[in-house]
């Protein structure tokens, strides 16, 4: 099996996201690598400032928390990742992180708005790639 961690959905990743909108709530399994050394753009307050890519992704995932809650959603679980118990990767991930939204489109409303898009410069500065994994409930 071949994975590739990413930091943006490809075009027909997004794509197949709005296609056929069941309108269930959905959970989001994130599988995240951060990046040995935050690295945030020239003009960011944090820029140059001695942070791991961990603890950049912590500011983002202590606002993105309030975000996904305040649209009726909540974070499930977040935790390191200590070892691999089954199976076999070249390289595991740090941390896996699980959040329920309401719907797709909460996600969406949430990937929208101005409250996150002003969180997302701590999510690109510590975040390496991830695998996000879209479940839904039986």
């Amino acid at each position: 099996m071949k994975y590739e961690n990413a930091v943006t959905p490809s075009d027909a990743q997004m794509k197949g996201f709005f296609e056929n909108d069941h309108g269930k709530p959905i959970s989001m399994v994130n599988l995240l690598k951060f990046k040995d050394k935050a690295e945030y753009p020239e003009d960011h307050e944090l820029h140059g400032k001695d942070m791991s890519g961990a603890e950049a992704y912590a500011i983002y995932g202590m606002a993105v928390t309030k975000i996904i809650t305040d649209l009726g959603g909540e974070m499930r679980f977040f935790g390191d990742v200590q070892r691999l118990m089954l199976g076999e990767v070249e390289e595991l991930w740090d941390q896996v992180a699980i959040a329920k939204y309401p719907s797709r489109q909460a996600m969406v409303d949430m990937m929208m708005s101005e409250e996150y898009n002003a969180i997302h410069a701590h999510r690109d500065a510590g975040l390496a790639g991830q695998l996000n994994i879209e479940t839904v409930e039986e």
